[in-house]
């Protein structure tokens, strides 16, 4: 029973000590970091997130399309979107389109939340406020990753019935090579996804700097007891 007691005791130290330390606000240094971490994440805006490209022996030269938070381009100026969409009608395969990649919509909604948030944790947030951001990240990260597998899915497996050439549904490249038919097509992230990255990694460092500075101030408080 003291046994019992003595464990709960000590539960509850080191929760309150957890909580105590969640209130404590930022160091400076780490408003710092945040200020400047919201620069890429701004900057993501102006550049692609993802690049779908394809090359066939019609197409020695290549097909590239651009995926931004916002809107998706072709290369040579459009160009290339219309060829992919006109090799796409004869399988089968939607439009690609903003509108058919609507299930990315809420990207610059969530992006500029982010941002917001980001430079209010900078101002005046705690080490509870930057734990906030960094599950926010993490989740709006994930859950648009995932999305945009779903998306790519979907287009490859929902085909219409009637099309010219039948071919059976199939995963378009995710991350990586892929050869699908006489088409190798290569799916890789952009600058944008790299400064997305970059705000990631640079907001779990902040808090793990915390945590670790955050420690070492208790262990140093313990022994000065």
């Amino acid at each position: 029973m003291a046994r019992a007691m003595q464990c709960g005791s000590a539960m509850r130290l080191y929760v309150n000590r957890f909580y105590e330390f969640l209130s404590r606000p930022l160091k400076p240094a780490s408003r710092v970091v945040l200020a400047v971490l919201a620069i890429p994440l701004a900057l993501s805006f102006t550049q692609p997130l993802w690049r779908i490209s394809m090359e066939a022996p019609q197409y020695p030269n290549g097909l590239t399309m651009d995926i931004y938070a916002y809107t998706v381009e072709g290369g040579n100026n459009g160009q290339h979107i219309q060829e992919i969409n006109t090799l796409n009608h004869y399988i089968g395969m939607r439009t690609l389109d903003r509108e058919a990649m609507s299930d990315l919509d809420w990207i610059p909604f969530a992006l500029g939340a982010l941002f917001i948030f980001a430079l209010r944790v900078a101002a005046i947030g705690n080490v509870s406020a930057l734990l906030d951001l960094v599950v926010m990240t993490t989740y709006v990260s994930a859950f648009a990753f995932g999305r945009f597998v779903y998306t790519l899915y979907i287009f490859g497996h929902h085909l219409k019935p009637d099309a010219p050439v039948k071919v059976p549904g199939f995963m378009p490249a995710v991350l990586g090579s892929k050869q699908i038919a006489n088409f190798t097509t290569h799916s890789w992230p952009q600058w944008g996804s790299a400064m997305l990255g970059t705000f990631a990694v640079g907001t779990v460092l902040v808090l793990l700097w915390h945590l670790v500075s955050g420690r070492r101030e208790a262990v140093k408080a313990e022994a000065a007891k």
